[in-house]
């Protein structure tokens, strides 16, 4: 699986308008910054409504797949270019966090 796959199947609205695939093999939910520095996996989604410029550096830290932000919460500008930068996948979807990993755990 990989996170253009996750895009379509998922109805995900890419952010950050990255073109390239990630693969995919795990989820992380956690909106505290610190335990998401430390737990997200090499090449998970991970799910978080904190939307500050921190996520993209933890995403960039941990190696994380891509970021989605559920509920439609909105991404800042700064924090979406500073994911193209740093070629982090920001994706934003309707769905609460619970939604999407029972989505996503029934793809990977």
């Amino acid at each position: 699986m990989n996170t253009c796959e996750i895009e379509e199947k998922l109805g995900l609205k890419c952010l950050t308008e990255n073109n390239n695939k990630k693969e995919v093999s795990g989820c992380y939910i956690s909106d505290l910054l610190s335990l998401a520095m430390g737990r997200v996996g090499d090449k998970n989604v991970w799910i978080t409504v904190q939307t500050n410029l921190n996520i993209v550096a933890i995403a960039v830290l941990t190696e994380a797949s891509c970021i989605i932000v559920p509920e439609g919460i909105e991404v800042g500008a700064d924090v979406i270019n500073k994911a193209k930068d740093e070629d982090v996948i920001i994706f934003s979807s309707a769905d609460t966090a619970y939604q999407l990993a029972v989505k996503l755990g029934a793809l990977i």
